[in-house]
């Protein structure tokens, strides 16, 4: 069975990380474990306005975070001996990175977790897990988090923003 662990570091993407690695799955089952980068669009349409390395850093500081997101999923993983893990960090929009990584790889399934957003957060953040069981061609499954882990979601970005 091919398992499709797309994940982006939050408690709910650690919730689905969890979730396959609690299981078990068919003997010689693999599971590759997604992160997409999706670069910040500049502020400003004037060039001149961002350092003349801008893109090179923001590009560096992005690898460096898919890799340490995916190395701590596939730490978790590890200890699950029913499957074989690898990891894959693509330059791209989630869902379709995602969508078009299943296809290409010929997943049985998908895994990914849910942020819960309803209302206005999720008509102006869209909602990737929406999109990937909308347009999937395998099956799709989407964790959701507890309220707790939604709690410490919610603390962290309060302290970030103080």
């Amino acid at each position: 069975m091919k398992i499709l662990l797309a994940i982006d570091g939050s408690p709910c993407s650690d919730a689905a990380v969890e979730e396959v690695a609690r299981r078990p799955w068919p003997q010689g089952s693999s599971v590759k474990v997604l992160t997409a980068l999706d670069p910040p669009v500049p502020p400003t349409p004037e060039a001149w306005a961002l350092p003349v390395n801008y893109f090179e850093e923001m590009d560096l500081a992005l690898r460096k975070q898919g890799q340490n997101i995916v190395e701590h999923a596939l730490q978790k993983l590890k200890t699950n001996k029913t499957f074989l893990a690898d990891a894959v960090i693509a330059p791209g929009s989630p869902r379709a990175v995602i969508l078009d990584e299943a296809e290409d790889w010929g997943a049985d399934l998908i895994v990914l977790g849910s942020h819960g957003y309803s209302g206005w957060r999720r008509l102006l953040l869209g909602s990737v897990s929406q999109a990937v069981v909308s347009h999937a061609k395998c099956s799709v499954e989407v964790v959701r988090c507890s309220p707790a882990d939604e709690g410490l979601k919610n603390q962290s970005v309060t302290k970030e923003k103080e």
